[in-house]
């Protein structure tokens, strides 16, 4: 995607979180629309590989969900309306951290990028999210992100966690932000918008490593 075709993009997508944005406040939960996809940081040149669309991963049968750059904000707000569960309870700063995170949805994924204007990275979203937020610095890729904070267990995960993903080994080369009920916000990779996936089920619960815990969280 070139740098018009990203500004444009850009800002068809910044009405979109706005819109999103008020739904969450409205109603305080977390969408549960995403489908599978290959991790992205700028630490780690990844393959892309074939993923289901936004459109198969909604399970109610009456949303009929346009492709994600055809995304309008009256399709959010019918997703959110539909597809939400309470996300687990939150004090101010993760309730913040959260709302700065779901304000991202629909931003592109750049390789390298860490702003909403450039587009994001995994570990650059997280970053952004964690900066913006909290005012909490954290390392640039995700390995190193994975050393930082406690370790958490994946049964004790709280909104807020960092969730950690690879394809080899131990390595760690994709970043999420966990925000309850089993969902995490991330940037998957090229082609694939800053989106929310599950935990739990397909692509991403066979590939998830480590959790953490930051410190002021």
């Amino acid at each position: 995607m070139t740098d018009a075709q990203l500004g444009a993009h850009a800002s068809r997508t910044r009405r979109l979180r706005t819109a999103l944005l008020a739904s969450v406040l409205t109603l305080a939960t977390a969408p549960a629309f995403a489908g599978p996809g290959l991790a992205g940081d700028s630490a780690d040149q990844l393959e892309a590989l074939q993923s289901t669309s936004v459109a198969k991963a909604i399970t109610a049968p009456t949303v009929q969900l346009p492709q994600p750059e055809m995304l309008l904000a009256s399709d959010i707000n019918q997703l959110i309306a539909l597809e939400v569960d309470k996300p687990v309870a939150a004090d101010g700063r993760v309730e913040t951290l959260l709302k700065r995170a779901l304000t991202l949805i629909g931003t592109p994924y750049r390789w390298g990028g860490s702003s909403p204007d450039s587009g994001f990275d995994c570990s650059g979203l997280v970053g952004y999210v964690f900066r913006t937020a909290l005012g909490i610095d954290l390392p640039r890729v995700s390995r190193d992100m994975a050393q930082n904070g406690e370790r958490v267990e994946r049964a004790s995960l709280n909104a807020g966690d960092l969730v950690f993903f690879g394809r080899r080994g131990n390595r760690i080369d994709h970043v999420g932000i966990y925000l309850g009920e089993g969902r995490f916000v991330h940037a998957p990779r090229t082609g694939k918008d800053v989106m929310v996936s599950e935990l739990d089920s397909g692509y991403w619960a066979t590939r998830f490593k480590s959790a953490r815990r930051v410190a002021g969280v």
